[in-house]
């Protein structure tokens, strides 16, 4: 097999590590006033530092701050953009796990300004990872794609005023994102990844339900959202890797949506102009590889069949079995390994601890030598 030294690597993860005991203290800190904006980030700086250690330690290529300085995956990012902010009104998300449901109900968004950049989102934590990260590991960005801006509340919260015709909100906000895509290349970004759950959501008929009571269309939205997509990423500078990471939800241990790739599967790999996809594949949720025998040569499939939900580690044997069924239908060439989502889409974290992250980070980069020797 191909030593990958280029993204995405044979052993890889999504992005987001969960956050130590120190960090949680200080964010609470700050909250209630007792410290200040400058000794948050000297815990940020020095929790970052110590987790990129971490990764180096345990074998990974890729290097990420953790998402050490959100809250959540996505929304800190959203807020960022011109012409969004926070509503008034709280989202009502239901999450699943084997013990029950979670209510999770976060502020929602409005579109009530055009949507723009007026600088480089997180620039100043993709600078500092780059500035401490050493020879041996790729420092890698994530961000939500722009998917999920109509997918946190649809037609409702785009303001009409503003944006009479929506195709114009899509076009500002593709034109957004491209302006934040070059100016993370300008900073030296190589590795940059767009976070998309709608695209996994949208296998889930109770979804694409949802998405018809947003008022967008169920059997196309996907389509929608590839587009956007394609139109941010369609100047991207040479030498900027994309790829872009689906899930079901992510939040304390559970998930929203089930259903495999199915539905998107065709437009998804054919038509989204990322050079890789990161895809849960931790359990019977997600359904089996048959989709993916729609990716074509030049691009990259990583498995995520380690499940970052659950502290119980996956054997060597049943991840080599798994991938090996994923290569009936795509290259082994073509696939590589990761955790099925990040640790810690928002700052509670999934439930497990600090020592089985690490084992299961280690379990990834142990099984991918012996496949493909890295």
């Amino acid at each position: 097999m191909t030593v990958r030294t280029t993204p995405p690597f044979r052993a890889d993860h999504v992005g987001s590590l969960l956050r130590p005991a120190e960090l949680h203290r200080a964010r609470e800190d700050f909250a209630n006033g007792a410290i200040g904006a400058d000794d948050l980030k000297a815990v940020e700086d020095s929790a970052i530092r110590d987790v990129v250690a971490m990764q180096r330690e345990v074998g990974l290529r890729s290097a990420t701050d953790g998402e050490f300085r959100r809250a959540s995956w996505h929304m800190d990012f959203i807020y960022a953009l011109d012409g969004i902010s926070r509503s008034d009104e709280k989202l009502h998300v239901k999450f699943h796990n084997a013990a029950g449901d979670i209510e999770f109900s976060p502020a929602g968004l409005k579109v009530d300004g055009k949507v723009g950049l007026s600088g480089t989102i997180f620039g100043d934590h993709f600078a500092f990872l780059k500035s401490i990260v050493d020879e041996t590991q790729t420092p890698k960005q994530t961000i939500p794609s722009p998917s999920m801006i109509y997918y946190r509340g649809g037609r409702r919260a785009v303001s009409e005023q503003v944006y009479p015709d929506l195709e114009e909100f899509y076009r500002d906000l593709a034109a957004a994102y491209a302006k934040e895509i070059a100016g993370m290349a300008e900073l030296g970004c190589t590795y940059l990844q767009l976070d998309d759950t709608s695209l996994a959501y949208l296998n889930d008929p109770a979804q694409r339900q949802l998405v018809a009571e947003m008022g967008g269309d169920p059997d196309k939205q996907h389509v929608r959202n590839i587009k956007t997509m394609n139109a941010a990423l369609a100047g991207r500078p040479e030498g900027l890797t994309v790829t872009t990471h689906l899930c079901r939800g992510n939040f304390r241990s559970s998930w929203v949506a089930s259903g495999g790739y199915d539905f998107v599967a065709d437009a998804l790999f054919n038509e989204l102009e990322v050079d890789g996809y990161f895809l849960e594949f931790d359990d019977e949720r997600s359904g089996g590889f048959e989709p993916l025998r729609f990716v074509p040569k030049g691009k990259y499939v990583v498995l995520g069949l380690v499940t970052t939900k659950r502290g119980e580690l996956e054997s060597v044997d049943s991840l080599r079995r798994r991938i090996d069924e994923a290569a009936r239908y795509v290259d082994l060439d073509q696939l590589c390994l990761s955790g099925q989502c990040g640790f810690s889409s928002t700052e509670e974290g999934n439930d497990l601890t600090q020592d089985e992250q690490k084992a299961k980070l280690e379990r990834i980069v142990e099984t991918a030598e012996l496949v493909w020797g890295r």
